[in-house]
């Protein structure tokens, strides 16, 4: 691990063990397998976001989109009655598209990302209450689902099975990004997009694909909240989900400006930031202030990451005047 994911690994221990020591029911079975549930549904939006964000790129639209996709997914389910396959098939394939619109607008038009995906925030949420009329969608009394529904929300040796997604996802992920050309181009672009572009690199290609990942982690993350809460209330579901995604992302030490992250990072900041929430309720505080502890986090994560980059700069500034002072001792007189 780098020395980033070491003290995240660490303030996850720290946190865990006072949190344990001022409530014992911290390690329960219950509240750990609720943990983990937590952990799973919220880390794929989480590494969804990340990737994102590597590209120098942000989406605003996560939690307008998962309501908008869950809708989907309970119509085709529910009202069409058509077979769950091809009814997730259709809501990760929607997920997609969407992203891939982003992807579009951004590279072809030349859109900023925030622009893109504000517009797609109240886009798709604007759509999800006027389509549903405001009211809340439920599986009723439908059934046929049941093996997705044990698939998305069932258990299997004690461990949630969205858990269980989340690490197979992240460990596919982490070789995608770390060990493929893929995964270099968006580094490259995220650190220098012109350069990357002037190197010939298809800089489009590799943002809309980025964007397109996003939205397919944001389908399958729909199915897997529709399962979890069993409803679907347009005006609230997934509201603010995507700060929870943008403050894993950046606790793990994914750059908002781009070029710089891991997804061992984003699975820890992850972790963190559900042990913290979990903090939050065991402690009794009003879930109210759950708002105000992601904003702080954001806030640290962005003021650690100013630091890491203000010293990283002065040691290459130092380093050089080195260089070049042994330089000009060497030089014959």
């Amino acid at each position: 691990m780098m020395r980033k994911e070491t003290g995240l690994f660490l303030l996850i221990l720290v946190t865990g063990t006072i949190t344990a020591a001022i409530n014992p029911q911290f390690l329960s079975q219950v509240n750990l397998v609720n943990l983990a549930n937590q952990i799973g549904l919220f880390g794929l939006l989480a590494i969804g976001l990340g990737i994102v964000i590597i590209t120098g790129g942000i989406d605003l639209s996560v939690g307008s989109m998962l309501a908008l996709l869950g809708i989907l997914f309970l119509d085709l389910v529910v009202e069409y009655e058509i077979a769950w396959p091809l009814a997730a098939l259709a809501t990760v394939l929607a997920g997609a598209v969407l992203g891939t619109l982003h992807g579009f607008l951004i590279t072809r038009l030349k859109l900023q990302p925030f622009v893109v995906t504000l517009c797609g925030l109240l886009i798709y949420r604007g759509t999800a209450r006027w389509y549903t009329e405001d009211s809340t969608r439920g599986f009723g009394y439908a059934g046929g689902y049941e093996w997705l529904e044990w698939l998305a929300s069932g258990r299997s040796w004690n461990i949630p099975h969205s858990f269980i997604f989340f690490v197979l996802v992240a460990l596919f992920t982490a070789v995608l990004i770390h060990k493929s050309v893929f995964g270099r181009y968006l580094f490259a672009i995220g650190r220098n997009e012109e350069a990357a572009r002037y190197s010939g690199l298809p800089t489009h290609l590799v943002i809309t694909s980025a964007y397109a990942i996003s939205g397919i982690l944001t389908g399958i993350s729909a199915m897997a909240f529709v399962f979890y809460t069993q409803s679907v209330s347009p005006s609230a579901h997934g509201n603010f989900y995507e700060l929870y995604a943008i403050a894993a992302a950046v606790l793990g030490g994914c750059s908002l400006r781009g070029g710089e992250g891991s997804v061992l990072g984003i699975v820890l900041g992850t972790v963190l930031l559900q042990v913290l929430q979990n903090l939050v309720n065991m402690l009794g505080i009003p879930s109210s202030l759950n708002f105000a502890v992601m904003g702080a986090v954001i806030l640290l994560g962005v003021i650690a990451d100013r630091e890491i980059q203000r010293r990283r700069q002065a040691s290459i500034g130092r380093k050089l005047l080195e260089t070049r002072a042994l330089s000009g001792t060497r030089s014959p007189a």
